[in-house]
């Protein structure tokens, strides 16, 4: 795989508020250097930005289909964005 360096904005939906998923989020986009951001959307799903290596943001697109214990994936819709500049980490915004 190319290394080159990708956005990607993410909608995973099922049951992914009040189970730990922002912060699961957080935690695995750290260990693979991805920055960005996470939140919780009033529909119930959890939207991601994810910046970094194709690589790694390959990794964290299968990785949120697991999501953390007690969260059930039904499904993880990714859109191509502009890169995004001034993102220094990755945390979670609501």
């Amino acid at each position: 795989m190319r290394d080159e360096r990708v956005v990607a904005l993410v909608r995973i939906v099922g049951k992914v508020q009040g189970v730990g998923f922002r912060i699961w989020t957080r935690n695995e986009a750290a260990r693979l250097g991805l920055k960005g951001w996470v939140r919780n959307e009033a529909d119930g799903s959890v939207l991601a930005l994810i910046t970094g290596p194709d690589v790694a943001v390959s990794a964290m697109m299968t990785r949120f289909w697991q999501g953390p214990a007690g969260a059930s994936v039904s499904s993880v819709t990714k859109e191509p964005t502009p890169l995004v500049s001034g993102l220094t980490d990755f945390v979670i915004t609501g």
